[in-house]
């Protein structure tokens, strides 16, 4: 309100307000109110009508002969000749326009009918606009009585209403509402016990967009889009989105030929239907043979994301697994060739594993597969999931040979809420022709307006995501993308440089992949990776601590996914986190061996002794010592009083050196 030459009280100087006022000047969580007014009548009166909920408030602004007048027909004066209640008008400044409020007139409040105040104008020469602004304001602050914001019959404010006191509903929907200020401050507060997103290192998932398509995805969030007809250019956008990444994968698709594909909510609906498509292929193959067709297989690397393991179960397909080996933590291309057979629907290859980063080699594995085909006659395709690599290999990689160039590949699936740069919320998934997306899959509808072709597990679904795709296509293009993921790398590398610098680890990812740091300690005697995720997670951090693939799980290892929004000061200040969360840990170590050490040089070892012993190091919050079961923190500690004892030995040997 300053600088709109309003009339307003003086505000406190000496001592507290009698009554709180929120940011606009009207009581804190002021509910929302309409106003009427008209300008001045041939008799200098002007009145301004305020509606709040059940009450009415009437401003009068004219001469003291027609308020007096006016009063006289309803019966009541109300009119005092010195200013009280809002206090005297003073001028802010000159305000041009034709309808003022002059000196000598009066400005008067009445509530559902009954006077409240009345004030003379004593100087200035304002607009009526401005009087009724400030009126509307002072009839709030007279008017506003929340009981849910009041206590004792008394205003509080946020931080001393009841919802702050009490419990919120968790199991049953509550039976009353609460002001949209109070649910949105409790639910805020509540959220701020989550991690930072830009912090969480575990994901691959975006957490940076621009502003302007975070308009955009705002503006469209109430769109649905299978209403294709009501929204038709959002169906075009997502129809250019898909010949967009039909080119990338290089789909053998001419001038002016649509890609065949489709946007889902992820990469878990993308495989589901593209594992749905190879299951109905070769069951109608099987068919027309006159062959058994109710025991398909697909043929997988068990590192594997979990959605391959639904699909298998929801669909019933087996899953057959290649196992991993050490120091190899991804499918080999030749035992999952050995593992064809008649029922194989499809081998899914992985660009980009969850654990590392890793690519698989689909190359070989098209040769391979190609060569076992023309010796059988089958015809077992390939189907990539580039949930995480689809965005980084065309860019980065471009000679590298996984995607349609490849004859066996049928389809690819992509996350565009990775290193497409959208938020949670999208996927695709891409055929090679439309021989290869069996048409009784697609189901059409006309219930919406027009007639529209649908291949989705759900039905509804948010557009923006969509819209924010083609955002990214269009703002980045090709060379956008291929500077945003080379940033990606460089700081990955960055990453890992730092890393192996420290001496203590040992790195699990591999240079051509995603920028995924995966790395793993090579003494876990004093503390193991779950310590130091833990650890981590105290200064803001969130880098995961998770064990390999199955017949790899005695491997346990940290990743930190490298994204977009991760610069390289951030790198630096992880590299120095983590050199402090080591250090912590170790002095942890130390002081655990030494408590240890000194109770076994008093004692004879025995069970209650070690008991005792554990249970010191617990009480002097050791925290590698907080272990299930006793047995096993004894062994630990043993190992600890032993490193103890070769650090101290070798301490004294320098000193006597």
């Amino acid at each position: 309100m300053r600088g709109r030459g309003l009339w307003s009280p003086a505000l406190p100087r000496r001592t507290l307000p009698d009554e709180e006022l929120g940011i606009s000047g009207t009581p804190a969580s002021a509910p929302p109110s309409t106003a009427t007014g008209r300008k001045m009548d041939n008799g200098r009166q002007a009145t301004h009508t305020i509606v709040r909920g059940k009450e009415h408030c009437t401003v009068r602004v004219g001469t003291a002969s027609t308020m007096m007048a006016a009063a006289t027909e309803r019966g009541r004066s109300g009119i005092k000749k010195k200013g009280n209640g809002w206090g005297r008008a003073r001028r802010r400044g000159s305000v041009g326009g034709p309808a003022r409020a002059r000196i000598g007139e009066y400005l008067e409040y009445r509530f559902d009918g009954k006077a409240a105040a009345a004030s003379q104008i004593l100087a200035g020469n304002f607009l009526l606009a401005d009087f009724f602004s400030f009126a509307e304001t002072m009839v709030l602050a007279h008017t506003h009585h929340d009981p849910d914001t009041e206590v004792g019959g008394e205003l509080h404010s946020m931080f001393a209403t009841r919802y702050v006191r009490s419990s919120l509903p968790k199991y049953k929907l509550p039976l009353k509402e609460i002001p949209k200020d109070a649910a949105y401050q409790i639910i805020s507060d509540e959220l701020m016990l989550d991690g930072n997103p830009r912090l969480n290192l575990a994901s691959f998932v975006t957490t940076w967009m621009e502003p302007e398509c975070d308009q955009l995805i705002l503006k469209s969030l109430a769109k649905n889009y299978i209403d294709m007809d009501e929204y038709p250019i959002t169906t075009e956008l997502q129809d250019r989105c898909v010949n967009m990444l039909a080119r990338l994968y290089n789909a053998p698709v001419g001038d002016g030929e649509c890609g065949v594909g489709a946007s889902c909510v992820g990469s878990s609906e993308a495989i589901m239907l593209a594992g749905l498509a190879f299951k109905r292929k070769w069951q109608n193959k099987r068919k027309a043979e006159g062959k058994p067709y109710d025991k398909p297989n697909i043929v997988t690397g068990s590192n594997v994301q979990v959605c391959w393991e639904k699909f298998a179960r929801y669909f019933e397909v087996e899953l057959k697994e290649v196992h991993l080996t050490e120091n190899y933590y991804v499918m080999d291309p030749h035992k999952a060739v050995e593992m064809v057979d008649e029922n194989t629907i499809c081998v899914a290859a992985i660009l980009g594993s969850t654990y590392n980063g890793e690519f698989e080699d689909v190359k070989t594995l098209n040769d391979l597969l190609d060569k076992k085909n023309k010796e059988t006659g089958w015809n077992v395709g390939i189907h990539v999931d580039a949930a995480s690599g689809g965005f980084i290999a065309p860019f980065l990689y471009p000679d590298l040979e996984w995607d349609f160039r490849l004859p066996l590949v049928r389809s690819i699936n992509v996350s565009g809420h990775k290193y497409g740069l959208v938020y949670a919320g999208i996927g695709w998934v891409v055929w090679r022709s439309k021989d290869d997306l069996p048409e009784e899959l697609i189901f059409h509808i006309n219930y919406l307006g027009a007639d529209q072709a649908s291949f989705t597990l759900n039905f509804s679904k948010g557009a923006s995501q969509i819209i924010a795709q083609y955002y990214q296509f269009i703002r980045l293009g090709f060379e956008g993308y291929r500077c945003i993921m080379q940033n990606c790398k460089d700081n990955a590398d960055a990453l890992k440089n730092g890393i192996v610098k420290t001496g203590l680890f040992n790195i699990l990812s591999k240079d051509q992949g995603v920028p995924v740091v995966a790395f793993s300690l090579k003494d876990t005697s004093n503390f193991n990776e779950y310590d130091l995720s833990a650890q981590l997670r105290s200064t803001g951090w969130i880098v995961p601590a998770y064990t390999m693939a199955p017949d790899c799980k005695h491997v346990t290892l940290l990743r930190v996914v490298v994204r977009e929004d991760f610069s390289r000061t951030m790198c630096e200040r992880l590299l120095w986190d983590l050199q402090h969360c080591l250090d912590v840990l170790e002095s942890q170590a130390t002081k655990t061996a030494k408590i240890v050490a000194k109770a076994l040089s008093e004692s004879a070892g025995t069970k209650e002794t070690l008991n005792e012993i554990v249970a010191d190091a617990v009480e002097a919050d050791v925290s590698p010592l907080k272990m299930p079961h006793i047995f096993d923190t004894v062994l630990r500690a043993q190992k600890a009083v032993r490193l103890w004892k070769q650090k101290s030995a070798h301490r004294s040997n320098n000193a006597v050196c």
